[in-house]
């Protein structure tokens, strides 16, 4: 075993960031939010959504969304990964999915964020429920990914 170097922490940071991000999904939609429908007044309870929010979006644009990006590129880098390879059937083509996912997955999370601050609640829950579905599938292609 060659222990822990550089590159298993590049992939830890990479699966870490993954974990706030459809964890923190998963925990405001299966336990944040229906105890605030239950236990706050609609005023209050819209304020609180919003305030999460917000402060998830941020997180996710300071945080989140850099650090996926770096680890990501740095792992294709390092596993030599072209643009012509992500056609290639396999580790290419489930690659080429993920990202392909990935970037539909921050376009729906960035639209239920404009959804809900012009009040269109109902588009801004449809795509809050394909951000994390779409997240979901995006784990599903990395498990299916070997270790760089």
């Amino acid at each position: 075993m060659n222990g822990v170097g550089w590159w298993s922490l590049v992939r830890f940071l990479h699966v870490a960031g993954a974990v706030v991000w459809v964890g923190g999904q998963l925990t405001l939609t299966l336990v944040v939010l229906p105890l605030a429908r239950r236990s706050l007044s609609d005023e209050a309870r819209d304020r609180f959504a919003a305030a999460a929010g917000r402060r998830f979006g941020m997180l996710t644009g300071a945080v989140f969304l850099p650090l996926q990006l770096a680890t990501g590129w740095a792992m294709a880098c390092h596993r030599g990964v072209t643009w012509a390879s992500l056609a290639d059937p396999g580790y290419g083509r489930t690659l080429a999915t993920k990202l392909g996912l990935f970037v539909l997955v921050m376009l729906a999370a960035a639209g239920h964020g404009i959804a809900y601050a012009r009040g269109r609640a109902e588009l801004a829950r449809t795509l809050a429920v394909v951000s994390l579905v779409g997240s979901l599938g995006v784990v599903l292609l990395a498990t299916a990914l070997p270790a760089t």
